[in-house]
């Protein structure tokens, strides 16, 4: 499957807008971290230039076979391009921040 960069990668003030797809297992423990982890880490250093969609596989199970789910929490940054994957609670922010490019 080949994938392209996103057309609408920046807002109306030039920001780049942040795209995620956060992939769960009902409340499991490490679903509830994760989401709370990845809510903080986005209104604390993207307030107003993201979107985050949470799925859980449990009541969509044809979205983790679309994705090639291969373990859960999963994190997918759609954009800014290049897609970036993140498997855990997304415990450690300065790892998440450095993987999506948010700091160096």
């Amino acid at each position: 499957m080949s994938q392209s960069a996103p057309e609408d990668a920046n807002g109306p003030d030039g920001s780049e807008l942040y795209r995620f797809r956060l992939y769960v297992t009902g409340a499991s423990t490490y679903s509830v971290r994760a989401i709370a982890n990845i809510k903080h880490i986005c209104e604390t250093h993207l307030p107003g230039r993201y979107t985050l969609t949470i799925i859980d596989v449990h009541q969509q199970k044809q979205f983790a076979e679309s994705v090639q789910i291969i373990a859960l929490p999963l994190l997918i940054k759609e954009a800014p391009w290049p897609e970036r994957r993140f498997i855990g609670d997304l415990s450690d922010t300065d790892k998440v921040l450095k993987g999506l490019g948010i700091i160096g």
